[in-house]
């Protein structure tokens, strides 16, 4: 018998026409492995000058513990849960004596013009 030879058969790749479509082609995303975070807007650093410690609403008054200076005639803003307004400092009190200027860690008597609740801040603006 006669050996019969193989014939190698090489493959011919066969070349595709892409064809030019009317839409524009979609972009895919590259899939990063940690997910993007909502770029938030920065906050603004506040100072805190005080805290409110008690409220007396028959003659519109507040005790503030100090965690910095404060004097008559500065603007503050009093924040809180249920509270946001800014007034002008009229007049302090420490032990029922007038004053114009407080220093850190005094408790103050401070005439508002609101109704504030304890542990909202004094904060300037």
């Amino acid at each position: 018998m006669a050996k019969k030879k193989k014939k190698k058969i090489k493959a011919v790749k066969k070349k595709t026409v892409k064809k030019k479509s009317s839409k524009p082609a979609k972009k895919t995303k590259s899939k990063s492995k940690r997910p993007t975070k909502a770029k938030q807007p920065k906050k603004k650093k506040v100072t805190v000058i005080g805290v409110v410690t008690h409220y007396f609403p028959k003659v519109n008054a507040a005790v503030i513990k100090l965690k910095k200076p404060l004097s008559v005639g500065d603007t503050v803003i009093i924040k809180g849960s249920t509270t946001q307004f800014e007034q002008k400092i009229e007049s302090m009190q420490i032990d029922h004596v007038v004053i114009t200027k407080a220093k850190k860690g005094d408790e103050i008597g401070l005439e508002v013009k609101e109704r504030v609740r304890e542990h909202d801040l004094l904060i300037v603006p």
